[in-house]
């Protein structure tokens, strides 16, 4: 559960009261809760949460009628439980308030090369990738990217751009215990496949999913850099297979590492420390 997006738009609120998340028992909880809500993929009943969370079924019933008051959680008729509007008013307030959004956007106004295909913006979350920003194209790609969209980062572009800036020794341990349910048939199936792509993605600095997470579309990934030279976040530009021609990924390519370093530069990277990406 942990390190969750949900997570990250509570803690970007800043200090709540007088102690943090990890001193405050009742706030961990609810963020468990929000946590596990918008991650199932059927809306949960409060005996499924007490049950996922191992808290007494009066915790719960607490929790819930204080979160659904807050506009946090929204109860429907058949007692499920749903994300509630405030939700989405701290993710926007997130993303506002991101430099990396606003001048992703800033960017993407500015480039018009690439506008028949689709781009987004993705940061790591864990063991997946979350979409940040996404500009879709008007072409149809059998796929919809969204704001807050999670995503396996062993098959995403943008999850193996950012990968490959870790220890193959942190990529294990992400990964050994917890290898996610392939997508589709192209899926990484392990570990080792995973960490050959990696190396591929070192040695070139742009990272491909090749139908590995819709059959029929491909992807091409480069990163973006802060001041640091850090890794903070991944570009991918999205198309169908057919177009995946030697000279159109080579002209992809080319312009995608162009807008990753202007972005890169916003951010505070020099020049140099972002052409090391190719």
């Amino acid at each position: 559960m942990k390190g969750a997006f949900i997570d990250q738009l509570v803690y970007s609120l800043g200090e709540i009261g007088m102690k943090s998340a990890y001193e405050t028992p009742a706030l961990r909880r609810g963020v468990s809760i929000l946590d596990v809500v918008a991650s199932s993929p059927t809306p949960p009943a409060a005996a499924f949460l007490s049950k996922e969370l191992d808290l007494p079924k009066s915790t719960m019933h607490g929790l819930l009628l204080t979160m659904q008051e807050l506009g946090l959680l929204k109860k429907a008729t058949d007692g499920t439980y749903r994300i509630g509007p405030k939700i989405m008013h701290w993710a926007h307030a997130f993303l506002n308030q991101t430099n990396l959004v606003q001048e992703f956007q800033n960017v993407m106004s500015e480039n018009n090369d690439l506008d028949d295909h689709t781009i987004t913006l993705s940061i790591l979350d864990g063991n997946n990738v979350v979409y940040l920003s996404c500009r879709n194209s008007r072409r149809p790609l059998g796929f919809t990217f969204k704001m807050g969209m999670h995503l396996p980062a062993a098959f995403t572009a943008t999850g193996k751009i950012m990968l490959a800036a870790l220890e193959d020794e942190e990529i294990h341990q992400r990964f050994d215990q917890d290898w996610p349910e392939r997508l589709t048939s192209r899926s990484v199936q392990d570990i080792n496949q995973l960490l050959v792509e990696i190396q591929q993605v070192r040695e070139s600095g742009i990272s491909f999913d090749n139908g590995q997470i819709q059959d029929g579309m491909f992807c091409v990934g480069v990163a973006i850099r802060d001041f640091s030279n850090q890794v903070v976040a991944g570009l991918a530009l999205s198309l169908i297979e057919s177009e995946a021609t030697e000279n159109n990924i080579s002209r992809v390519i080319n312009t995608l590492r162009k807008i990753s370093l202007d972005l890169s530069e916003r951010l505070g990277a020099q020049r140099t420390s972002a052409c090391q990406d190719g």
